[in-house]
């Protein structure tokens, strides 16, 4: 058993690295009770540092031991061995309290994997498998930390499974000229010869209206997986998941925006303003809690 000053450590560290990023996964976290939270936290964490991994400058047989030290620790966290990483101990507690499965966790190494010598993805499905991997599976692990209603975990993990590959696909169609200027093209090569884009082109940045019409392919894919996600569960059962909710929105509001730019992702980043990201998570936040008061009637 660590000592707790180990343990308090590991939790500010936790926590040190969730309020440090400037992602809109933060904005989820308001709205917590201390226990959620901290079992979100270093969820967020771990895949933080899983990633880390894949993206530093380093030879590919130093990643893929980074990879092999995520999956030991991994048998720690789900076993008996004393965790190497303070982020380890608290996805031990984290685990213990929520039945989060191994499995979503490996699917998290699984995908990172793929980016250290996969640059190109040839079809949708090969695409939507490590959508799947980066995307779904944390939401596969947050569900069990937010809540749900038990007769519904079918639905809630279909609800969890689209959310994902929607948040994944917008975030791929945002990055698209940064992706490409570090030699990945996320999107799939059968579609980009259907639509008559090269991967030279998005590396020069051409917005062609080819280009154009193949975003705007993805955008109404990405929106379908939104649409299914809300479709698969009820209002009720979405108030219980309302930090996916607000992620969701989030994301759904700057899909809108790539889309009022016409698709300009080579002219700067696109975002979604601070004080819209804070609006979409007290209306959500609102609108749970009347939908709680609702049921409680």
């Amino acid at each position: 058993m660590p000592d707790t000053s180990f343990i308090e450590s590991a939790a500010a560290y936790c926590k040190k690295l969730t309020t440090r990023s400037k992602s809109n996964f933060y904005y989820a976290f308001l709205f917590l009770p201390r226990e959620r939270r901290e079992a979100l936290e270093a969820v967020y964490a771990y895949c933080r540092l899983v990633d880390d991994v894949v993206d530093e400058d380093a030879s590919v047989p130093k990643k893929l031991e980074g990879i092999a030290h995520w999956r030991r620790e991994l048998d720690a966290v789900y076993g008996d061995a004393a965790p190497s990483n303070p982020v380890s101990e608290r996805l031990r507690a984290a685990v213990q309290r929520f039945a989060i499965r191994r499995e979503d966790m490996e699917a998290i190494i699984d995908g990172c994997a793929m980016d250290i010598d996969k640059t190109r993805y040839e079809s949708w499905d090969e695409l939507r498998l490590y959508c799947y991997r980066v995307a779904s599976a944390v939401g596969l692990m947050c569900v069990e930390i937010f809540g749900y209603t038990p007769s519904q975990a079918e639905a809630v993990r279909r609800y969890a499974v689209d959310l994902g590959i929607a948040l994944q696909l917008t975030n791929i169609l945002r990055d698209v000229a940064e992706d490409a200027q570090r030699g990945r093209i996320y999107l799939p090569a059968d579609e980009l010869r259907a639509f008559g884009v090269s991967g030279e082109e998005l590396v020069s940045g051409k917005r062609s209206p080819a280009f154009v019409r193949m975003m705007q392919f993805q955008a109404a894919r990405a929106r379908s997986h939104y649409l299914r996600a809300r479709a698969a569960i009820s209002i009720y059962e979405r108030s219980k998941l309302v930090i996916a909710e607000i992620m969701g929105d989030i994301y759904y509001a700057l899909l809108e925006e790539i889309e009022a730019r016409e698709f300009d992702v080579f002219g700067g980043k696109t975002t979604v303003r601070r004080r819209d990201k804070m609006r979409i998570a007290l209306g959500n936040f609102a609108r749970a809690q009347w939908h709680q008061l609702i049921a409680r009637a």
